[in-house]
C-alpha cells in the first residue's frame, strides 16, 4: 500500500490558470495541466531566486520531493511551449498559507496566515475560536491547532 501523498504548503493561488498559445484557439489545442505546488516551485526557485533547500523547507516537503516537483513542472512548461499547447494551473496537494477561523461567540469568519497566532476574534475580542477544518468549511487541512477556553 503506498503511502498517503502529503499536502505541500504554497502561500497564494496563482491570479492567472490558464495560457493559450498567440495566435491559436482554445478549442483547437491540447493542454497540459500543471498543479498549482508546481507553480509554487517554479515561482519560489526561479522568481524568488531561493536554494532548493530553502525552497523545500517554505513548502514542507524534502529536498529530493522538491526536486521532483520542479522536473515535473519544468518539463510540462517546455513541452507546452516547443509543441505549442495550452498551459492549464489547477489541482494538486496542498495547502495555503491562511486558513480560516470561526468565532464561536459571534460566528464572524475570518482568515489569517497560519504562522501568525492569532486566536482572538479581530471583531469581539473573544478566545473561543475554532479552526475552519475542525468547523468542516475548509477542503485543505491546515494542520493548525488551535488553544480553546
Amino acid at each position: 500500500m503506498p503511502r498517503p501523498v502529503k499536502y505541500r504548503k504554497i502561500e497564494n493561488l496563482p491570479q492567472y490558470t490558464y495560457f493559450v498559445p498567440m495566435g491559436r484557439r482554445k478549442c483547437e489545442i491540447e493542454d497540459i495541466t500543471i498543479k498549482v505546488e508546481e507553480l509554487e516551485a517554479i515561482r519560489l526557485k526561479d522568481i524568488e531566486d531561493l536554494n532548493q533547500e530553502e525552497c523545500a523547507k517554505k513548502m514542507h516537503i524534502s529536498r529530493q520531493t522538491f526536486q521532483n516537483i520542479i522536473d515535473n513542472a519544468r518539463k510540462k512548461i517546455a513541452t507546452a511551449i516547443i509543441e505549442g499547447k495550452a498551459i492549464n494551473i489547477s489541482g494538486g496537494n496542498y495547502t495555503m498559507n491562511i486558513c480560516q477561523f470561526k468565532c464561536l461567540v459571534c460566528n464572524n469568519i475570518y482568515e489569517i496566515k497560519y504562522e501568525e497566532d492569532r486566536n482572538t476574534c479581530p471583531i469581539c475580542g473573544s478566545k473561543r475560536v475554532i479552526c475552519s477544518k475542525k468547523s468542516s468549511f475548509c477542503n485543505k487541512v491546515c494542520n493548525k491547532s488551535v488553544k480553546r477556553d
